[in-house]
Order: C-alpha cells, then structure tokens, then sequence
C-alpha cells in the first residue's frame, strides 16, 4: 500500500522510538538503569504536527520509563511499548480511532518497522536505517535519527498540507 494517498490526507503521524526519535543507541549506567536520549527539534516537530491538527503515536518494541515520560510531556496521543509486531500493534490503533492506513504515516528504520511502513499511506525511514528499510520507503530523512529526522518527518507533511508556513510565521 506503500505511497497509494498523497500526504494531503495524513491525519497520524506514527515514531519508532530507537534510531528515530533517539540514535539507536543503547546507553545502560552500572545499575543497569538505561538512558535515551531524546532531541529536541523532533520534540518541537511532533507539538508543532499536532498544532496542526494530526494526531501522533509512538509504537516501540523496547519498553522504558523515559519513553513514557517523553510522551507525556510533548503530549503524544497514543504510547505502544513493548510491540515488537508494529503493524499489528498499528492495526490494534486503527481499529479504535477514526485512522486508517490511507491517513497514517509512519517512520521508522528497522526490519520490525518495514509491515508497517508499507502498509501506510506514506512510510518514511533516516539514512543511518537499515538498507533494506530504506529501500521500501516511500521517502528518507537527510537528517539522521536521533539528530533531527523525526522533526524533518513532521514537516515534511506539513508542508504537504500547506500549514508549515503559517505555523513558522508565529515564531517571527
């Protein structure tokens, strides 16, 4: 279904968590408590989507504490963690709102990812993705994950709709 509706109709945007919204990177203090860290372009990304009226979701297959928290504070609509079976976990969304696959995009940059990548209207991947990945996406960040290609993703589909120019205005 890769790429079947224009970006005009996506009404959520769906994040992957590790190499998306973070570099992939797996950081574990001695306890064994595990950091993530987040960017805050994307965060401003995700807020300024929904300002526009698309709702966003995170669907991960690792589960953390700092996840939960970074949700709750940019105000993210829907948190599945712990879903290794994205689509799936997708569908399980879909099935409880008013999305579908014609208005979902979806980005994210690894083998669990690509289902549900290529059952959106537009599935997107970074460049540090896996090749494969990459290769069935309908379109690539410049911007790698964790540095800003979450962000990029969000404006990218803003700009689609025709909104990101009046949403940019407010900061002159």
């Amino acid at each position: 279904m890769t790429g079947t509706t224009s970006l005009e109709n996506i009404t959520l945007a769906v994040f992957d968590v590790d190499g998306i919204l973070t570099s992939g990177q797996l950081l574990f203090l001695p306890n064994g408590q595990e950091i993530k860290q987040f960017n805050t372009l994307d965060g401003l990304g995700l807020k300024l989507l929904m300002e526009a009226g698309i709702e966003t979701a995170i669907i991960t297959g690792r589960s953390s504490p700092q996840v939960e928290r970074r949700s709750k504070s940019l105000g993210i609509n829907y948190l599945y963690q712990g879903r290794e079976d994205k689509l799936v976990a997708l569908e399980e969304l879909w099935s409880s709102t008013s999305h579908n696959a014609l208005t979902t995009a979806y980005i994210g940059d690894d083998l669990p990812d690509l289902p549900a990548i290529r059952h959106c209207a537009f599935g997107a991947s970074v460049p540090n993705g896996h090749n494969f990945v990459r290769l069935h996406a309908d379109w690539c960040s410049t911007r790698r994950g964790g540095e800003g290609a979450a962000r990029e993703f969000c404006e990218h589909i803003l700009a689609a709709q025709g909104k990101l120019e009046q949403l940019h205005a407010k900061y002159l």
